[in-house]
């Protein structure tokens, strides 16, 4: 089905220069299902495959109008099709199962109970294993109120982000220490013939290393963002959005690395849940500026911020993260306590290491 109204869409403009939208297909949905052709899948499931095209059309488009490499939506074989959603006809059994329409019934594993109402439910492989993902809604869990405020400086290697307290959260760089088994999966693909039983084994086995590094770098993600939603009432953070040439050369490894905008997909939705105040703010000039407001410019190799107008002598990156709080700070204004935010401390002079305290230790 994602193939016909893929190729639908495509000889439509083609033959009479006409663009089909989701509605369109949509239309003919309930004609195509009256016939037969789509037994097993209920029409939720169905619409969401016409939705998944009309996704990959919209991120064409859109790619084309940014004068970036298009990339026009492919055909997709049963081997690249790896999930299935339904918003109706598949629901969790108390014993353990999942019955799915037009299948019946699974046996599943069930890390945790599931809470709150199931809005859709996608059933996906995953390096030759299989997994269910419930979207459910439920109210949200506010944490006990915190007056407590942070600021986080994202970086890459070796680490991952610098707090305006003067903590650093080391970078574990999940992809570097696999890269020997990721060289010796991949090895093993090359010299397989296409096509061959051999050679889709060995394609299974470099996804599983690749499934490894994710949940890897997904789980100290995880960790990471949960320590600092359960601590403090105000986040500030960079509104990350990696321009092309930080993604590229030397640094673009250890930027895709260390994952930025998943982990602040992680830390977004946990501070909504928890009711804390997230903040983004915009990065620019954050590492060539003061704390005195003095313009410090410097390159990506100099790792030190030295101020000649007030003499403030720190590494750049906790210097960057007190600014990106005072800009937090800045944007919630009256409605976040008096007493948080950048101490007005003289900044300390010298070949000290160590920043003056931020709004974090508690005094």
């Amino acid at each position: 089905m994602y193939n016909a109204a893929l190729q639908e869409r495509r000889d439509a403009y083609r033959t009479s220069g006409k663009s089909i939208n989701f509605y369109d297909q949509d239309a003919q949905l309930k004609g195509i299902r009256s016939d037969g052709d789509l037994g097993i899948a209920n029409f939720s499931c169905a619409r969401d495959v016409l939705q998944r095209v009309d996704r990959a059309f919209n991120a064409f488009f859109r790619r084309v109008k940014a004068c970036q490499t298009p990339g026009y939506p492919r055909f997709k074989s049963f081997r690249r099709y790896d999930s299935i959603s339904f918003k109706s006809g598949c629901r969790p059994l108390p014993n353990n199962k999942l019955r799915v329409q037009g299948i019946g019934e699974i046996r599943v594993k069930l890390h945790r109970p599931v809470d709150g109402t199931i809005k859709t439910v996608t059933i996906k492989r995953e390096a030759d294993r299989w997994f269910v993902c419930f979207t459910t809604e439920f109210e949200a869990h506010p944490l006990p109120a915190s007056s407590e405020a942070i600021a986080l400086d994202l970086g890459a290697s070796p680490i991952f982000a610098t707090l305006s307290d003067a903590t650093t959260v080391a970078n574990p760089r999940c992809y570097r220490a696999a890269e020997k088994r990721l060289r010796i999966a991949q090895r093993k693909v090359s010299r397989r013939k296409k096509g061959s039983n051999r050679r889709r084994k060995a394609v299974m086995l470099l996804q599983r290393v690749h499934a490894h590094i994710r949940n890897q770098r997904a789980d100290f993600h995880h960790k990471v963002s949960r320590s600092l939603v359960n601590r403090f009432g105000l986040i500030a953070i960079e509104d990350v959005k990696p321009a092309p040439g930080l993604t590229s050369g030397f640094t673009a490894k250890p930027i895709y690395d260390a994952g930025w905008g998943l982990f602040i997909d992680k830390l977004t939705y946990k501070a909504e849940s928890a009711r804390r105040v997230l903040v983004k703010v915009d990065p620019a000039g954050t590492s060539q500026t003061c704390l005195c407001g003095a313009a410090v410019p410097k390159t990506v190799a100099k790792r030190r911020h030295e101020c000649s107008a007030c003499g403030l002598r720190a590494p750049r990156d906790q210097v960057s993260a007190q600014l990106i709080l005072a800009l937090g700070l800045s944007v919630v204004g009256s409605t976040w306590p008096s007493g948080a935010g950048v101490p007005a401390e003289a900044p300390m002079r010298g070949n000290s290491h160590k920043m003056m305290r931020g709004p974090s230790s508690g005094r």
